[in-house]
């Protein structure tokens, strides 16, 4: 099969390759791949750092062509999307059953693939911060993957939400996403949260946790700006009424239970009740732009490679 494997003399470090189908384990089905979504996260980390010949990827939208051999997971000809730890950005990927979603006839799998890493955590940690109707809920990196899916979720289960977006051009789809209010600084935020989707770390994270309420929780889900978070003095007394409050963190990567999430994701993408905010999109041939378009910040929403079906070069 073809797959994009790591090449530091390649420009964006990425170069088609002929690598060997992938030898599913009883408990993977195998899945034609026909769109994958990039995610910062891989671009700005794993990327750099990773050996030559490595396969990367972690979202992955296509079709089963392989059911799993223990009889768990869809069958034959299934739309699915799927999440790994690796091995995305190929034509074929081996995938646990577990980590599987199955999909709507006819659904777009472009943005299909944006669901796994994305709406998940999304999804994942606003269950962490407990009931929303009625409360108010900080979302940072509003514009980013994760924080779109977290606005547009955090508006559905009945929260005051409250986007945080540097840019001033994002306001308005903010809004339209479900955001009650857009800042570009947290200093503007005026009222307290009960909880906090925090996707920046650094000092975005030290600060958002002073705005949490008592009881509040806030949940990390990323460290895009690259910075450490460094906590005064004192900084988690809980002082002046705002005590018993919660950081608390996870890795999706590790976890072997997401199937469900994914399906309902898809279901609700699909349908166009939420929306992945797909806003650059090409055939996978075009990989090495879409890096630099992330790299360079210029995407704004989710970045998506459309691969050809299998065989058909």
């Amino acid at each position: 099969m073809r797959a994009l494997v790591v090449d530091p003399q390649a420009r964006g470090r990425l170069a088609h390759a002929e690598v060997a189908d992938p030898e599913p384990a009883p408990g993977q089905a195998l899945v034609a791949v026909r769109a994958i979504s990039l995610n910062r996260g891989e671009t700005d980390s794993l990327l750099p750092e990773a050996p030559g010949g490595a396969l990367l990827g972690w979202d992955a939208a296509g079709i089963v062509v392989r059911p799993a051999a223990d009889g768990s997971g869809p069958a034959v000809g299934t739309p699915v999307t799927t999440v790994a730890a690796a091995g995305a950005w190929a034509e074929l990927r081996a995938v646990d059953t577990g980590n599987l979603g199955v999909a709507p006839e006819g659904a777009d799998f472009g943005a299909l693939s944006t669901i796994p890493v994305a709406g998940t955590s999304a999804l994942r940690a606003l269950r962490r911060v407990g009931p929303l109707l009625g409360r108010r809920v900080l979302v940072t990196g509003a514009t980013g993957g994760v924080g779109r899916y977290a606005v547009q979720l955090a508006a559905r289960g009945g929260a005051h939400v409250t986007a945080l977006s540097a840019d001033p051009g994002q306001a308005e789809g903010l809004r339209a996403l479900g955001a009650h209010d857009v800042v570009a600084s947290l200093d503007d935020v005026t009222e307290r949260v009960h909880g906090a989707i925090e996707v920046l770390g650094g000092e975005h994270l030290v600060a958002a946790y002073a705005l949490l309420d008592k009881g509040g929780v806030l949940v990390s889900v990323g460290h895009s700006a690259g910075a450490p978070a460094v906590f005064d003095l004192g900084a988690l007394r809980g002082d002046g009424g705002a005590h018993d409050r919660s950081l608390v963190s996870f890795h999706l990567l590790e976890e072997r239970d997401i199937g469900p999430d994914l399906t309902w994701l898809a279901g609700e993408v699909a349908a166009g009740r939420i929306d992945p905010h797909v806003t650059w999109r090409g055939d996978w041939s075009r990989a090495a732009e879409a890096v630099e378009a992330l790299l360079g910040r210029r995407v704004r929403g989710k970045a998506v490679l459309e691969i050809a079906p299998h065989g058909a070069h």
